[in-house]
């Protein structure tokens, strides 16, 4: 008896380690941006694309005070409320105490600085895409923009989605850094796979989730409840979605639809981004979501 409890201690004990082991937070390799110069010209574009301000501005921002990100908006869910922290280069209530492998981690880890996980209500499940030298250059634009004082506030998020430590399952089920259009043929495919998966984060919105919050890839941008409980996000799935690259570049530069109505919710923000885009990339845009009636 003595031997089987101690054989069910040692399986308990594996079955620990193994828990601990899956759900750790793992950060960048920091000498992965040794020598990596970053540009803030470039990164103000990465900034528009990954619509940082649209998320992290205060509340009613308008003009330039978007740049403040000062946090505060907050973005309701099935598992609680997300309240978008400062991140201004502020060093108290910011980030500008951050080095750039810190701000890497949370970008494309999820990890903060003292090496827990975030929410992914934090896109980093499309932003673990990012090229290192884009992370890079929106850091050095980062550093550009004005410092806010504002504390930031804490979500409203209840037993047992207030564990941080359970993110890690989390992310063992669903973070990777895989692409769902795994061949891109040309360079403008690879553009706007880059911008709809990575950059924009189209998939977070357009794309249903699992019961635990997951995207369901296997029905990519095939439309999705609205976190706000009003209404459906769109898909944009081939089968029910028959705009021309045109009407959908078009849309994406001046928020008109083909029927002639305009962008309304959440959308404008994307709208407001994108239409400070190279038109290149509206374009790139229109030919990954054309392709992916190929897939």
């Amino acid at each position: 008896m003595r031997r089987i409890a101690l054989y069910g201690v040692a399986g308990l004990a594996a079955v620990a380690a193994a828990g601990l082991f899956v759900t750790r937070a793992v950060p960048v390799d920091a000498a992965v941006f040794d020598g990596v110069q970053g540009d803030a010209a470039r990164g103000e574009q990465v900034f528009i694309a990954a619509g940082c301000a649209s998320c992290h501005s205060a509340p009613e921002a308008e003009g330039e005070d978007k740049l403040v990100l000062a946090g505060g908006q907050a973005f309701p869910s099935d598992f609680g409320t997300f309240i978008a922290p400062n991140i201004s280069p502020h060093e108290e209530a910011g980030i500008g105490d951050w080095t750039l492998a810190q701000f890497a981690s949370a970008v494309q880890r999820g990890v903060s600085p003292d090496g827990a996980h975030y929410y992914p209500a934090f896109p980093y499940a499309s932003y673990v895409r990012m090229t290192d030298q884009d992370v890079t250059d929106l850091w050095a634009y980062f550093q550009t923009l004005p410092a806010d004082a504002t504390p930031s506030a804490a979500h409203d998020v209840g037993f047992p989605f207030n564990i941080r430590r359970a993110l890690g399952g989390w992310k063992f089920l669903y973070f990777n850094d895989d692409w769902v259009m795994a061949d891109a043929a040309t360079p403008e495919l690879e553009r706007g796979r880059y911008l709809v998966e990575a950059l924009g984060h189209c998939g977070e919105c357009h794309t249903p989730r699992t019961a635990l919050g997951g995207l369901d890839t296997a029905a990519w941008l095939s439309g999705a409840p609205n976190p706000t409980g009003k209404g459906r996000i769109p898909s944009l799935a081939p089968a029910d979605f028959d705009w021309s690259a045109t009407d959908i570049a078009y849309y994406l530069e001046t928020g008109f639809t083909p029927e002639f109505d305009s962008v309304g919710g959440h959308m404008t923000a994307v709208v407001d981004n994108f239409a400070q885009l190279p038109a290149s990339d509206r374009l790139a845009v229109a030919a990954y979501i054309k392709a992916l009636a190929s897939e």
